[in-house]
């Protein structure tokens, strides 16, 4: 067992989605893929474990924690310009050959993803939320590895912020189960999903099925969670026009309120053979999903290049809401009650801070 394996078991719990079974093996909820976890084995996502008939789970570290701006996530009907005190551990239920935070997701299936050990800090969740308030952000956020997977950190953390009055939320690939959601139910706001594609078999090389991830999404938003959905455009892979119109129009049946951002590949980690996507293939993608009857259509990570696709406009009478450069938010002109203070359209989102948030 590598050194990194062993410091992680050691910060593990009995974790609570999951059922004991006779023969001492152990059915996981935590994500899509409900594992069935013999004793000595590991989940997919390896951070998951059985000892002695009872599930491992970790708990009690972060591998990052950072105050980014919500806009990041990316949120853009999420409270703009506010504060996201964003924390993550290690592991993932894919296996993303383009993934940007591999080094974090990919510990213990890639070895040279061993270096995160040194990002392991342990940290309690009172601690966590202290820091928030400390940083004054609105929002407490699980991301940089799949959240899903470490669901029960994350409904301790979100407890102690919701008592701060901060809003919380999941920054997901959306491979998520019923049981994982009850259970988030009481602490979640916001769910971003990054949808991968619309091919099956794309989604299989990742490591996923399609059919759960459009479940997960119609998932949350039937539970009541403001969802915006990411893709992440690579070339080659889910670029064409029809499966941009396919998941247009998915998202669209589901509601037209749904915030679609589209991102540019990159090359990185194992994906290095396909082109970088340009700005105009966004401005492409953008449009598509705004023919398609969605009202809020984003491209980002190309700041200063996709024009009126960085910033929220009113779907009823065209009115500039939220002006944006990257993640900087230069004007927010929707109104505390979420409406067009040019024509009074309401705008779907979260605009406002709760009530009971301590240092607003």
């Amino acid at each position: 067992m590598s050194s990194l394996a062993n410091l992680l078991d050691s910060l593990t719990i009995e974790g609570e989605l999951y059922e004991a079974l006779d023969n001492g093996s152990a059915r996981c909820f935590a994500c899509g893929h409900r594992c069935l976890i013999r004793e000595g084995r590991r989940g997919i996502c390896q951070v998951r474990f059985n000892k002695g008939g009872k599930l491992r789970v970790p708990f009690g570290y972060v591998a990052g924690l950072h105050n980014d701006p919500i806009e990041k996530k990316p949120f853009s009907h999420v409270l703009p310009g506010a504060g996201a005190l964003t924390f993550g551990m290690l592991g993932c239920d894919y296996h993303c050959g383009f993934c940007q935070n591999w080094l974090t997701s990919q510990a213990l299936r890639d070895p040279a993803a061993d270096l995160s050990a040194q990002f392991v800090r342990k940290i309690t969740p009172q601690e966590i939320a202290s820091q928030a308030l400390r940083v004054r952000a609105s929002a407490v956020v699980s991301s940089y590895n799949e959240p899903l997977i470490t669901s029960e950190w994350a409904a301790a953390v979100f407890k102690e912020a919701k008592q701060a009055g901060l809003l919380c939320a999941y920054v997901s690939n959306g491979n998520n189960t019923p049981e994982v959601m009850e259970y988030l139910r009481p602490y979640l706001d916001a769910y971003k999903v990054d949808l991968k594609s619309m091919n099956e078999k794309n989604y299989r090389s990742l490591g996923g099925t399609l059919k759960n991830t459009l479940d997960g999404i119609k998932r949350a938003r039937e539970m009541g969670l403001w969802v915006e959905v990411v893709t992440l455009l690579i070339p080659g892979f889910n670029d064409s026009n029809e499966e941009l119109w396919e998941a247009a129009r998915f998202l669209a049946s589901l509601s037209p309120d749904i915030p679609w951002h589209v991102t540019a590949f990159h090359k990185d980690y194992r994906m290095t053979a396909p082109d970088n996507a340009s700005p105009q293939a966004l401005i492409r993608a953008a449009d598509i999903k705004r023919e398609a009857g969605l009202r809020y259509v984003y491209a980002g990570n190309l700041p200063g290049h996709v024009g009126e696709y960085e910033s929220t406009y009113c779907p009823h009478c065209g009115y500039q809401l939220v002006k944006r450069s990257g993640y900087f938010v230069e004007k927010n002109r929707v109104t505390p009650e979420g409406a067009c203070p040019k024509c009074g359209e309401k705008i779907a989102g979260l605009w406002t801070m709760p009530k009971n948030a301590r240092h607003f």
